[in-house]
């Protein structure tokens, strides 16, 4: 975006300190590396602000824990029951152990005799106890301390869940780019063919993640940030830092062809190349700060990191990469643009005949993208780990050996302005109680009335267990109503009965939330959908402005929009399609944000080749063809080195990453092929001249914006 000169001058500037840059990239990788082993504080995915967990808050003040520090702890046996003397005494000494570790410990002697009962299966062979920790930190050795000789231990919950859910995503993480790294390197190789030059953008885009890491680590010290961020600053950072270089190196290799000294062709290179890399920049962090719309919201987080790790894409890609090619200097040899001629020849063919090709390639990706509409929502939860990792199996064995206290419940908590209940109270409870039993699908209320009967006078022989249901249903001025269904969390049937239960909140003169995991399945949908709209027209605007400018067009951008959606409504589709099953709700909306700024780069470098012939010529045929066949290479090798990417983070073992990682890699196939090489030519043809269509009153604002920025 700034003026061709500037960029030149910032180039051989680079060139005639490049040590000078270089020790500066040295410290800051090396500060980077100590950051990432010093760590961070990163948390499980979280919005503020729900009902649901207002409601939580409500239902820990009666339960007399914090469900986000408090984990079960299954104990089981293959000889001994929960009752025998060597099975309680193993127990204890477990418990024992992580006593001094952690704020308190709950076992079925510690509740009420009812919920007691339900803490133990003698015929699973299977104890269970809570431990509730002073933090959200420490578990590894609380977890050391619980482990037993005599009995298997298996944790789950809240922190067991985050805990493994880090390790798993690290694991995925080095997995991915242990295999995503060489075939980028690969596809490096054949576009260079030469080691050194294919070298480069992998060793800049490998330290622009590092830096882009290190910075959210530092940032989670003081701000809520979400373990998926780092995934994204390597699923974003890797592909787009990559092909930056490529871009880069592959022009300076153009002007070094053309006679050009090497001080002059990074000029050059910076002059040309790089303002197409600030342009995509732009664009990829323009569709990245649609997530940080959504205030409050682990989507933030991932925003900013992916601004972040762009950013330093960028400037790598302008200072170190330039200070790296004058070090190496002759050892990075010329090597002329060479056309693409089988593209060339291709979107020759679909110029012919515009109409024909656009019309299937239309057809084609509105069927991808037809599953999209039969798109399930649900959040994630400890489900998306795999099957083998411990906290899985824990959630596992409650299911099978507690099933009592694993059961699906919708949380009602009702809050009264006062402690205690008069009979204008209990009439409005036992009524709610009513009513909720009257719902389709419940299958029991839960709650401190008895067979029907007023909580303020119970016959006597209810009377000691109406006592007892006291203490597990109410506290102070709270009182808890569950409702409990056999229907699965994410059925429409199961989110129907939270929302029935909404729709009538009266209970005397208390207040009414709905909590529980149904209800945050559907505070969470309504939250991104809510917001959605906000976020898309930050996208599609940040993304019209950047193409503006850069074109001196309006029909352009509008079209790239369009294009940029069909290539994402096929992934989308195709996504639901594959996976087959409720999608987390920040998905779709992750995906359209980056998808839509990453399908700019591919833009900018395009329709940027494609304007400078057209200004040389005044023809808009010609322009198209060879402008594609100019940069059909570096597309088709920039999207390759995407594709591995984002391919690699499928193979992951959590299934958030496992979409996303499909998702972009889909897309991105999608919009270098069926886009760029069909419908791309095919619309433009059609347009003509009008693709450079301009009112004089935008061309002036654009002209006076340039000037005032210092725009060409």
């Amino acid at each position: 975006m700034l003026r061709g000169r500037l960029l030149y001058r910032l180039g051989t500037w680079i060139h005639d300190h490049d040590r000078r840059v270089l020790a500066i990239a040295v410290a800051v990788l090396l500060a980077s590396i100590g950051i990432l082993i010093e760590g961070g504080r990163l948390t499980t995915p979280t919005i503020v602000g729900l009902e649901s967990e207002k409601a939580e808050r409500w239902v820990e003040r009666v339960r007399g824990f914090p469900a986000e520090t408090t984990f079960a702890v299954v104990y089981r046996s293959s000889t001994f029951e929960p009752d025998d003397e060597a099975f309680e005494a193993a127990l204890t000494r477990s418990l024992d152990r992580a006593r001094p570790l952690v704020e308190r410990v709950t076992t079925a002697a510690d509740v009420p005799t009812s919920v007691g009962l339900m803490m133990t299966n003698p015929e699973a062979r299977t104890a269970l106890a809570y431990v509730t920790m002073r933090g959200p930190h420490g578990y590894e050795a609380v977890r050391a301390a619980l482990a037993s000789d005599e009995l298997e231990v298996t944790c789950t919950g809240q922190i067991p869940y985050v805990h493994d859910l880090e390790a798993t995503l690290a694991h995925d993480l080095i997995v991915a780019e242990l295999v995503s790294l060489p075939l980028a390197l690969l596809v490096l190789i054949l576009v260079f063919r030469t080691l050194i030059a294919a070298l480069l953008p992998v060793a800049v885009g490998l330290c622009s993640v590092l830096a882009a890491i290190a910075a959210v680590l530092l940032i989670s010290r003081a701000y809520d940030m979400a373990q998926y961020t780092i995934n994204v600053c390597s699923l974003i950072g890797l592909g787009v830092s990559i092909d930056y270089a490529l871009f880069i190196v592959s022009r300076y290799r153009e002007e070094l062809a053309l006679g050009h000294a090497c001080r002059e062709a990074i000029g050059h290179a910076l002059s040309k190349a790089g303002r197409i890399v600030m342009f995509s920049g732009v664009a990829v962090a323009s569709g990245l700060l649609g997530l940080v719309s959504f205030r409050h919201s682990y989507l933030e987080a991932m925003g900013i990191g992916g601004v972040l790790v762009v950013l330093f894409a960028v400037l790598g890609a302008l200072t170190v990469l330039p200070a790296l090619l004058a070090v190496l200097g002759p050892r990075i040899r010329p090597m002329p643009p060479r056309p693409a001629k089988v593209l060339s020849g291709v979107v020759t063919a679909v110029m012919r005949r515009p109409v024909a090709v656009l019309i299937p390639t239309l057809a084609l990706l509105i069927v991808m993208g037809l599953p999209f509409l039969r798109l399930k929502m649900a959040t994630a939860d400890v489900r998306v780990l795999p099957e083998d990792v411990e906290a899985r199996r824990g959630y596992a064995l409650m299911l099978s050996a507690f099933p009592e206290i694993a059961a699906t419940r919708v949380a009602v908590a009702v809050r009264f302005p006062t402690p205690g209940l008069d009979p204008t109270r209990a009439r409005a409870l036992a009524d709610l109680v009513q009513r909720i039993a009257a719902i389709p699908y419940v299958t029991q209320v839960e709650t401190i009335l008895l067979q029907g009967e007023t909580p303020l006078d119970p016959p006597a022989a209810l009377k000691a267990a109406f006592e007892e249901s006291l203490r597990v249903f109410s506290k102070d001025d709270v009182v808890l109503v569950y409702a409990r269904t056999e229907q699965a969390t994410e059925s429409e049937a199961a989110r129907d009965i939270a929302r029935t239960i909404r729709r009538q909140r009266a209970v005397a003169d208390g207040s009414l939330l709905v909590g529980g995991i149904i209800a945050h399945d559907i505070d969470t949908t309504e939250f991104i959908v809510g917001h959605a709209p906000r976020a898309i027209a930050i996208v599609m605007g940040a993304t019209v402005i950047a193409l503006f400018m850069l074109l001196g067009s309006i029909v352009l951008p509008i079209k790239a929009i369009v294009m940029n959606a069909l290539s994402i409504a096929g992934s989308f589709g195709a996504l639901v399609w594959v996976f087959d099953r409720p999608v987390e709700p920040t998905l779709p909306i992750l995906l359209f944000c980056t998808l839509f700024g990453l399908s700019m780069d591919y833009e900018v470098l395009m329709l940027g080749r494609i304007k400078e012939v057209f200004e040389e010529t005044g023809d808009n045929a010609r322009a198209v063809a060879e402008g594609l066949a100019r940069t059909g290479g570096l597309i088709t090798s920039a999207a390759a080195i995407m594709v591995a990417v984002f391919g690699a983070f499928a193979f992951g073992r959590v299934v958030l990453i496992q979409s996303v990682g499909f998702g972009m890699a889909l897309a991105v196939a999608l919009d270098a092929t069926l886009v760029r090489v069909l419908l791309v030519p095919a619309t433009m043809r059609l347009f003509g001249d009008l693709n450079w269509w301009l009112p004089a009153p935008l061309a002036r604002l654009r002209h006076a914006i340039a000037a005032k920025v210092g725009m060409e």
